[in-house]
């Protein structure tokens, strides 16, 4: 099949272009500036922005599937210019312009476990928005709700430590009681790969997670554990976190904000993980532990 994958330079998407090869599908990498030799031989490229319909519309022609992968981090604030909302919900609402536009027969797009229209933060918000439209858009769909995704060139174990940089002691809005369910990177673009070829899953909507689930706390002492130190946490009350986060927000040395705050409120876990419509043991997948080779 002929398949384009938007934010195909991403984290995710640059595995999930490698596994589409590796099946024998034609895969071309869409984002705003692709670097070809971080691509696998055989992966094409095309230049465009998400938000901006005119500049990603003609990358479309063609397609039998697309792949939406284009995000911007829940756990860091958005970058200058760009938001939740204009890259999400507006930029998902140009991609099922575009596939209307040529016809393409199946959309497959990443969501994220707690998508929710009226949701807490403007990144679940946004979210939420983007799977309404996709469900009430004429095209086969897949989707996937992942919690945190990590592995080479992921931002979730790299975050537990930007958190918490003080020498001694590791202090965690509320203690770090955040509830995640992490997925290896590897164990999810198969995953992927069998929605784009496998009908069987349009009209489904998947929450995925990994074997176990960490609090922040826990997923933080591993990340130091790796690097050979150790990690005491001290809790910090949410309110306090809030409004710090509102005040220094604005820095470009503080990682979050007040939006990512209000988002470690909530537990990031799956109620029925869907691995197993793709014929997959949750115990069986990748641990973090494993992955920080601590196991």
């Amino acid at each position: 099949m002929n398949v384009l994958v938007a934010g195909g330079t991403g984290f995710i998407g640059r595995n999930l272009c490698a596994e589409l090869v590796e099946r024998g599908h034609q895969v071309t990498a869409l984002s705003r500036d692709p670097d070809p030799s971080e691509l696998p031989d055989g992966v094409e490229t095309a230049v465009g922005d998400i938000s901006a319909y005119d500049s990603i519309e003609g990358a479309f022609e063609g397609r039998d599937v697309v792949v939406n992968l284009v995000a911007l981090s829940p756990l860091f604030q958005p970058p200058k210019g760009a938001s939740h909302m204009t890259v999400h919900y507006g930029g998902t609402e140009n991609v099922l312009q575009a596939t209307d536009e040529h016809d393409v027969d199946k959309l497959v797009h990443m969501s994220a476990l707690g998508a929710d229209p009226d949701g807490a933060t403007e990144y679940i918000r946004a979210k939420g928005l983007a799977e309404e439209a996709v469900q009430e858009a004429d095209i086969d769909s897949v989707i996937f709700q992942p919690s945190v995704v990590f592995g080479d060139g992921g931002e979730f174990v790299p975050f537990a430590r930007k958190l918490t940089p003080g020498p001694l002691f590791k202090v965690l809005p509320g203690g770090g009681r955040t509830r995640f369910q992490p997925i290896h990177v590897g164990d999810l673009v198969p995953m992927l790969a069998d929605a784009v070829e496998d009908d069987k899953h349009v009209g489904k909507t998947y929450e995925v997670g990994g074997p176990e689930v960490l609090t922040l706390a826990e997923v933080t002492r591993l990340a130091y554990e790796a690097k050979g130190k150790s990690a005491k946490i001290v809790p910090m009350p949410m309110a306090i976190a809030k409004l710090g986060l509102t005040v220094a927000g604005p820095l470009p040395f503080i990682p979050m904000g007040p939006d990512q705050a209000r988002s470690l409120r909530l537990d990031n876990s799956t109620a029925d993980n869907g691995v197993t419509a793709f014929g997959v043991d949750p115990d069986s997948l990748t641990t973090l532990q494993e992955y920080l080779g601590l196991a």
